[in-house]
């Protein structure tokens, strides 16, 4: 066990590795072998990421805040060598994408696994991608973990072909080749003044750069910064996210609903540690291009949802909705606005992750022709008394009825009602927003936290509009007149997501407690920093005197 604790942070990243390597050896013919592989590394996954995040509570809290888990990659000392750092956010985001990853899986062995070749393969290489981005303390490191994470998705958003499919996958190929491009400018310009590209040490040393060459600093971070924000789904920069989400299949969307969330965690990360109190001249840098640009992109998304025609991209409107609250709460610069909105992020993905598997459970129950019906029927109403009279008293068959509660479910959590998690997370946001401490009257409240609180109400009530317009059309207006045909293992994946954001509000207060003590220490990253520039070094491995 303590062997396992020693090297708990390189395993979610090698354990995808190689199991996406031997299923490669592995013909396609074979595919119940390979998903029974692929399952049960997913399964190991998880177990792992339960483990991290209980060892990196434990550690923050035996080092009273800080206690980040280190490894230097090859033994080399930092920052020399490439370093995995493991701590409370990316724990838990390395959780959420096991959690996401074995539901999406499982809702994909009742047929989406084999309608393409190597589904499976690139399965565990985007779970690696996915956990080397949340762990690396490095800035290349990152990069090479964000073209695993893309190569990966760029097959799966091309899995099951379509001409829809194969329009908008290109689409996402081209717009995140091009952010690839940005990113390696970025990082030149950073390297170029700072000499390092270890997270941690550029922190250290950024107060210290020249005033002459600080504006190519702040160039090559904003170039960075629009990179991340692209993978992030930022107003004007995520166009392509509606079409692409909702073009891909339903497993591969749900898992694409932590995409966005590896832009979000690398601009929180980077803006907090680089360019935090402790950055000189170049603190606080962004800081209100991200609220602005998050309260855009809460209100583009909002009136995307409004405007949707069709359950998939009203889900791909939901995560930019999402993205935009996330980020604004980072620009909003306060630790307890940050930590709601971490709560936020997990409440929403898991809601969203289960809405796109949803998709296709509900485009099922409803006939040919639905779109247009349910348009016709919001326009000229439904004047036959009969077939309304006829419909009465008629029993709803279990799988439409659990559909049904499973689809408003997720519409409480993301629009924000009570008592669902939805509402604790925006709650917690909001409060610290309108209730800043040291602020004894509410007219010192600032203007941004008015606008961004009314946006996230607004949101909200865009969020219970289009859903519910959706849930009438689908359940009340469209319904076929077979039964749905509903597998227990693509029911199961959502009922499981679904049930995590009911627990999220059972153990709200551990589940905050942890998260209040994640973003405190990112507002000072003090201790991040020394527990990275201070990584110990194994002298001898062989054991010899």
């Amino acid at each position: 066990m303590h062997m396992l604790l020693d090297h708990l942070v390189i395993l979610p990243i090698l354990l995808p590795l190689a199991t996406g390597a031997i299923l490669l050896f592995i013909n396609d013919r074979l595919r119940p072998v390979k998903a029974a592989i692929n399952f049960a590394s997913t399964m190991l996954l998880l177990v792992l990421a339960i483990l991290l995040v209980r060892h990196a509570a434990e550690t923050g809290q035996a080092a009273g805040g800080a206690g980040n888990a280190t490894y230097p990659l090859g033994n080399w000392p930092v920052p020399f060598g490439i370093v995995l750092v493991a701590d409370r956010l990316s724990a838990l985001l390395v959780l959420l994408a096991a959690i996401l990853g074995l539901c999406a899986l499982t809702f994909s062995l009742a047929r989406w696994h084999a309608v393409g070749p190597s589904f499976h393969s690139l399965f565990q290489f985007l779970l690696m991608g996915l956990c080397g981005a949340f762990l690396t303390g490095d800035l290349f490191n990152l990069f090479v973990f964000f073209e695993v994470l893309l190569a990966a998705s760029y097959g799966l958003a091309l899995h099951g072909s379509g001409s829809a499919r194969v329009r908008a996958g290109l689409h996402y190929i081209a717009i995140n080749l091009a952010a690839s491009s940005l990113f390696l400018i970025g990082a030149a310009l950073i390297y170029g003044v700072i000499g390092t590209l270890n997270m941690a040490d550029i922190a250290a040393r950024v107060a210290q750069v020249a005033g002459a060459d600080r504006g190519l600093l702040e160039a090559g971070a904003g170039i960075l910064g629009i990179a991340f924000l692209v993978k992030a789904g930022m107003w004007p920069l995520g166009f392509w996210l509606p079409n692409t989400y909702a073009a891909a299949s339903a497993p591969v969307a749900a898992l694409f609903a932590i995409m966005t969330k590896v832009g979000i965690y690398a601009v929180l990360r980077l803006s907090l540690l680089v360019f935090g109190d402790q950055a000189g001249a170049s603190a606080g840098f962004g800081q209100a291009f991200l609220l602005y640009g998050g309260m855009a992109t809460i209100a583009y998304g909002a009136i995307g949802a409004l405007a949707a025609q069709s359950t998939a991209r009203l889900s791909g409107n939901l995560v930019l909705m999402s993205s935009g609250t996330l980020l604004a709460a980072i620009g909003f610069g306060n630790a307890g606005v940050v930590s709601g909105a971490l709560f936020y992020l997990v409440s929403s993905t898991l809601a969203i992750s289960a809405l796109f598997l949803l998709v296709e459970l509900l485009e099922r129950i409803r006939v040919e022709g639905a779109d247009i019906l349910a348009v016709t029927l919001e326009a000229y109403g439904d004047d036959d008394e009969e077939d309304e009279v006829q419909e009465v008293g008629v029993v709803i068959p279990g799988a439409l009825a659990v559909l049904g509660v499973s689809f408003a479910i997720c519409a409480l959590v993301l629009s924000g009602l009570p008592p669902l998690s939805g509402f604790l997370a925006k709650f917690a946001m909001i409060s610290p927003m309108l209730n800043p401490e040291g602020l004894a009257t509410v007219n010192e409240v600032s203007a941004s936290a008015w606008w961004l609180a009314g946006l996230l109400i607004f949101s909200g009530f865009a969020a219970l509009i289009a859903l519910s317009r959706t849930g009438i059309n689908t359940f009340w207006a469209t319904v076929s007149e077979g039964p749905a045909a509903v597998r227990v293992i693509e029911i199961l994946p959502v009922i499981v997501l679904l049930g995590l954001c009911v627990i999220m509000v059972v153990l709200a207060g551990p589940i905050m407690t942890y998260l209040e003590a994640a973003a405190n220490a990112l507002h000072a990253p003090a201790g991040y920093i020394a527990d990275v520039l201070g990584a110990p070094v194994v002298v001898d491995l062989g054991g010899a005197p």
